[in-house]
């Protein structure tokens, strides 16, 4: 392999973990966005940032690809961008700690909605309002909750 294709395609690796790093960047700015708007109860802002985080998610797959295909042009090439890769990666393990933290306080939510839902539809504690099919379970009946 020549010099000029050696030095190109050293360019074009350092600029995609150049670009990863920054997605990857972005997608921990939209988590912190996410937790915001989860603590705020902003649903829209929920849905922008949702829509954002999947743009990230793809442009990263993307990236990632074009990293693995230069890669594999030049082993030697990818060996010298160890620490820039090892970056990139740490910078993903801190983004999935916080993905993780913003889907327990959805999963706490869902959680007080269930048991919301339960009390008002009269299922006393039953937390299924769902079958395995994805049926809806309805309780026809109503209850008087308080007398004047």
């Amino acid at each position: 392999m020549g010099q000029q294709l050696q030095d190109e395609l050293g360019a074009a690796l350092t600029s995609v973990l150049h670009d990863m790093q920054q997605a990857v960047d972005q997608l921990a700015q939209a988590l912190a966005t996410e937790r915001l708007a989860l603590d705020s109860g902003n649903t829209e802002a929920l849905d922008q940032v949702g829509a954002h985080k999947l743009a990230l998610m793809l442009q990263m797959e993307q990236l990632d690809a074009e990293r693995l295909q230069l890669s594999r042009e030049s082993p030697t090439l990818a060996t010298a961008q160890e620490p820039a890769w090892a970056r990139v990666v740490q910078s993903l393990r801190d983004c999935q700690q916080l993905n993780q933290r913003n889907g327990s306080t959805v999963t706490r939510r869902l959680h007080q909605v269930r048991e919301a839902l339960s009390i008002l539809t009269g299922h006393g504690g039953k937390n299924d309002l769902y079958s395995r099919n994805g049926e809806l379970h309805v309780s026809l009946h109503s209850r008087v909750l308080a007398e004047a």
